[in-house]
């Protein structure tokens, strides 16, 4: 505990870090008064009790924070950016362009994300037009015509871009990764309101608390062991002299997580979830009749929890593997190694170590990959044990908080470090 506290004084002393920590807290509290400006013609009760209703749109609401229930400016959160990326990823791999453009460092990193930035503007409003319209359809909101309607594509597309501006400041001048920072508070924000209606339900059944807290815990510690857990493959480099002759090595390791991925495979398996189920929301009132057939199909079968899950859990499985097989590249890693005169103890550079690297991943990969699919699903099998369908965060919100607050303190630890070597190389 005084450890504890000795970290935190330090963190408070230095100016540097405590503005940035300051800096970060007053951007997440503008993203959370913004969450709380709703746009005009809505029936707040009526869209409470929509979202509650529709798992789907549920899940949706919850990584905004409650700004979709709400009907805020900013009721798309980061919604469009995440779409975008998830385009611009697959681009990547088809695109030969921007796959050499990928390899070309930071210059390539700043271009991919500037496209990804102009594409999630579209993006936007096309998300907020088919969110409108579904809204409409249900008779929860009221436009009266095509101004009123454009004045709330524009508002809420303008959201949008804002919170990627406020995202990209917390990444420049705060601390911590801006866009997931923002979704995690989304996420932390719905807790208080998501325990107080578990605690109606659980109202003298003292053996379901308990249970349901036990769950938890061990969910958040499994969270924490896997996301920290990684296999270190031996890399060896030859120490040379100015003369070139060799007169020993330097030995070090290649880092590999377990959850290389992180959250982005669970963030882009609930984009492709939602995308069907508000289609088919919207369709249900179509004119056709094999238009609503079809429609109301689909919202039958994303209804059905088993189908949903396994379905969920099938995305989360594949998105891990596609993710991984983007930021992990077993070729490029033994080019690298090789050109800097770095191999791998009784593996030969080339081909040999593209393919033992390859072979490490892939094995990796397939446990982060159902630890991935795990977590998404537990929402459903905590449900189904317990019976109570209130409390919606599930491993998904816990994963995504653990990961940015993993990533939050290894950073300020990183920060502490630093600020140590500068006082002693001063």
């Amino acid at each position: 505990m005084t450890k504890i506290l000795d970290i935190l004084k330090r963190i408070f002393t230095l100016k540097d870090l405590r503005n940035k920590l300051i800096f970060t807290a007053l951007i997440l509290l503008i993203f959370r008064v913004l969450a709380h400006i709703p746009l005009p013609g809505i029936d707040t009760a009526g869209l409470q009790s929509f979202f509650q209703n529709n798992q789907i749109l549920g899940m949706l609401d919850l990584f905004s924070g409650g700004s979709v229930s709400r009907f805020s400016i900013v009721m798309l959160g980061v919604g469009p950016y995440i779409t975008a990326s998830i385009i611009i990823s697959l681009l990547t791999v088809a695109v030969p362009a921007l796959e050499e453009l990928q390899k070309e460092g930071e210059y390539g990193k700043q271009k991919i994300n500037q496209y990804t930035r102009y594409l999630s503007i579209p993006l936007a409003f096309i998300e907020s037009f088919g969110l409108i319209r579904l809204l409409e359809s249900q008779g929860v909101i009221k436009t009266a015509g095509i101004l009123e309607l454009s004045l709330l594509i524009i508002t809420a597309t303008a959201g949008t871009t804002f919170l990627m501006w406020l995202g990209e400041l917390i990444s420049e001048r705060g601390i911590g990764n801006g866009l997931s920072m923002i979704i995690s508070i989304g996420i932390v924000a719905g807790v208080p309101a998501q325990i107080a209606s578990t605690a109606q339900v659980v109202d003298q059944k003292i053996l379901v608390s308990i249970e349901m807290i036990a769950a938890f815990i061990v969910m958040i510690a499994f969270i924490v062991f896997v996301n920290e857990a990684e296999k270190r493959i031996p890399v060896s480099y030859a120490r040379r002299m100015r003369s070139q002759s060799t007169i020993g090595t330097i030995d070090s390791y290649l880092p590999i997580k377990a959850n290389a991925a992180g959250v982005i495979p669970i963030i882009f398996a609930t984009s492709v979830l939602v995308l069907p189920g508000v289609v088919a929301q919207y369709l249900q009132n179509a004119k056709s009749e094999s238009i609503k057939s079809f429609a109301s199909g689909i919202s039958t079968f994303l209804s059905n929890e088993i189908l949903y899950g396994l379905l969920f859990f099938v995305l989360v499985f594949a998105f891990t593997f596609f993710y991984t097989s983007i930021i992990f590249q077993p070729k490029n890693i033994a080019e690298n190694l090789q050109k800097q005169g770095g191999f791998i103890p009784g593996i030969r550079p080339g081909v040999q170590t593209s393919e033992y690297l390859s072979s490490v991943i892939y094995k990796i990969t397939f446990a982060g990959a159902f630890f991935l699919s795990l977590i998404a699903v537990f929402p459903f099998i905590l449900q189904n044990v317990t019976g109570i369908r209130t409390l919606a965060i599930g491993g998904t919100g816990i994963l995504i908080i653990v990961s940015v607050t993993l990533e939050l303190v290894s950073q300020i630890k990183a920060q502490l470090v630093m600020r140590s070597y500068d006082d002693i190389s001063s």
